[in-house]
């Protein structure tokens, strides 16, 4: 005659099992779901999963950076030359292994690696790309912008500030160039929408991006005088001129002097 009690200590320990199973695949992520693994490069380094903050070492951290900024697979021999320059062929490829390695964690997939060539994986969600994808679209002549547009560019940010890599040197320079040049046109098409305290916010991160920069202030006066408001426009001329007198001994040019002529009298 079976124990009083038996049959469901074992029914107990079957559901307890079951249990750990569940809260141990709870906070494994599953790789198929895209979308939620986040890679920031403006302002700094960042790798989220759903917003939680995740530890990546400095090597790793390089070599996730350098993918990004390739949007296609690049060759092992590239990547471990262009990351440790200093190092004999030898002593790169055992490099690049190590930062490999060291991204290797369950329940997530951020690298896809094919025969010689690696990638970044697809479901890791780069905020320079979505930068790069609404300035090019702009410049291209795309119409309706969104208010989320807006938002993208002028929230922006430099690259990897405190990074001095050749490669990150330049790409920081192209992006800065790409994303000034958009900010304005972005100003000016937001202008003739009448969608003018976006237009300003625009203007002002072009002027923030490169205070020097003429023709972000001539966009942004522009936008303070469509919208009505004068004494903005010349306090904005005001600080330019002050500005560019201070740092490079020049005044502003003919073009943005007759912008605010009128205001002066």
């Amino acid at each position: 005659m079976s124990t009083p009690g038996r049959p469901v200590v074992g029914v107990e320990r079957v559901a307890v099992q079951q249990l750990k199973r569940t809260s141990v695949l709870k906070h494994q992520r599953n790789p198929s779901r895209a979308g939620e693994l986040g890679l920031t490069l403006l302002k700094g380094f960042e790798l989220t999963d759903d917003g939680e903050r995740l530890a990546v070492p400095l090597s790793s951290q390089r070599l996730m950076a350098c993918l990004a900024l390739n949007q296609r697979p690049l060759p092992r021999v590239y990547v471990a030359g262009t990351l440790w320059t200093d190092s004999s062929d030898e002593h790169s490829s055992g490099s690049l292994r190590s930062a490999l390695w060291r991204l290797q964690r369950p329940g997530y997939r951020l690298l896809e690696v094919n025969g010689d060539h690696i990638c970044l994986a697809r479901q890791v969600q780069v905020d320079v790309r979505k930068v790069e994808l609404v300035a090019r679209q702009l410049m291209d002549g795309r119409e309706g912008m969104t208010t989320d547009d807006v938002h993208t560019l002028a929230s922006g940010g430099e690259l990897l500030p405190g990074w001095y890599d050749d490669w990150i040197l330049v790409e920081r320079e192209r992006l800065r160039q790409l994303r000034l040049h958009a900010l304005e046109t972005m100003c000016t098409r937001l202008v003739e929408q009448q969608r003018l305290s976006e237009a300003i916010l625009a203007g002002l991160a072009a002027v923030e991006g490169e205070p020097l920069r003429e023709s972000a202030h001539r966009t942004l006066i522009k936008a303070y005088l469509a919208e009505g408001n004068c004494a903005e426009a010349l306090r904005q001329f005001r600080r330019y001129r002050e500005l560019l007198h201070k740092e490079l001994a020049l005044a502003p040019s003919s073009d943005l002097d007759a912008l605010i002529q009128h205001l002066v009298h």
